[in-house]
């Protein structure tokens, strides 16, 4: 479990393949000394099993389920990617809570500066759009931030200073790939109310404005 607020910035130093899956080593100078074999990491908002630590470089393996749903087949040497430790019992919860569990991956639409913030459209599918409503949270690349604007076929969030200086979104650009994941309460509220009250219907909750 995660809560959204990344810790580090660090890179891709070694990638390897075999076979469908993949291995990767990701240089991780601060928080490296306070991990272990066998432990979790969220690495671009998908939850990691340390599998080796080499010095300053923590190393997972993904499976090939992991590489179809998120960006981390994607990633290329040298390329900066977000990192957090999982919560420990007396962490704060500074975000919200994310399990590293990607539900999907957006592509960026737009990326537009407003006096000191940014921001970002991405578009998704509708089976992603269906969980969101404004101001709700969501974790793009492992990074807790609240929506804003929700369409048809996309959604926006406002980046401030700290978040593009801090993370990979500062970095990223039009038609980059974001890997998503709804919040939890979000899934578990969806789901209780359109199974557990048969006059809860979809329709039902789309004519009162409870769903898009």
């Amino acid at each position: 479990m995660f809560t959204g607020i990344i810790e580090e910035l660090g890179y891709v130093d070694k990638i390897s393949r075999e076979g469908g899956s993949l291995r990767l080593e990701i240089k991780a100078e601060k928080i490296t000394s306070e991990l272990k074999i066998g432990e979790s990491v969220s690495v671009n908002g998908v939850c990691l099993t340390i599998v080796g630590i080499k010095k300053d470089n923590l190393i997972f393996d993904c499976m090939e389920e992991t590489i179809k749903c998120t960006n981390l087949g994607l990633l290329r040497l040298r390329e900066k990617v977000n990192l957090e430790k999982a919560l420990r019992p007396n962490s704060l919860l500074s975000g919200h809570i994310v399990l590293g569990h990607v539900d999907g991956m957006g592509k960026i639409s737009k990326k537009i500066k407003k006096a000191t913030a940014v921001v970002l459209s991405v578009e998704a599918n509708k089976e992603i759009l269906d969980y969101l409503v404004p101001k709700g949270s969501i974790a793009l690349d492992g990074v807790s931030l609240t929506l804003g604007e929700i369409g048809r076929n996309y959604f926006s969030v406002n980046l401030i200073p700290h978040t593009l200086k801090t993370t990979t979104l500062g970095f990223k650009d039009v038609n980059d790939y974001l890997n998503i994941e709804i919040d939890i309460l979000a899934k578990y509220m969806r789901k209780f109310l359109l199974k557990e009250d048969n006059s809860l219907t979809e329709d039902f909750l789309k004519e009162h404005g409870f769903l898009l």
